[in-house]
């Protein structure tokens, strides 16, 4: 269930890329149709590889670390707050 919403909003963007590229004015030199044609692509890339980069995990491990450290920290301020020592700490 995770993965559904970036799945749907992946699709969306792509299908909105798929529908827009043929209507965009590309190669017409160096012109404001152009840029904004050039510019709007790319930012719909964008949007494609970052539901991308969320599908395939890529920073699950990075998240998992995290959690472990808030939860560690969580810990110690519940040890301070009870008043035990904690080994390791400096203070």
């Amino acid at each position: 269930m995770k993965g559904f919403k970036n799945v749907i909003f992946m699709s969306l963007a792509l299908g909105m890329l798929l529908y827009s590229v043929p209507q965009l004015d590309i190669g017409g030199g160096f012109t404001l149709p152009t840029v904004f044609g050039a510019l709007w692509i790319c930012f719909a890339l964008l949007i494609i590889a970052a539901h991308l980069h969320e599908l395939l995990g890529v920073d699950e491990e990075t998240r998992q670390e995290i959690v472990r450290v808030k939860r560690m920290k969580r810990w110690r301020m519940e040890q301070r707050l009870q008043g035990k020592k904690i080994l390791g700490l400096r203070k």
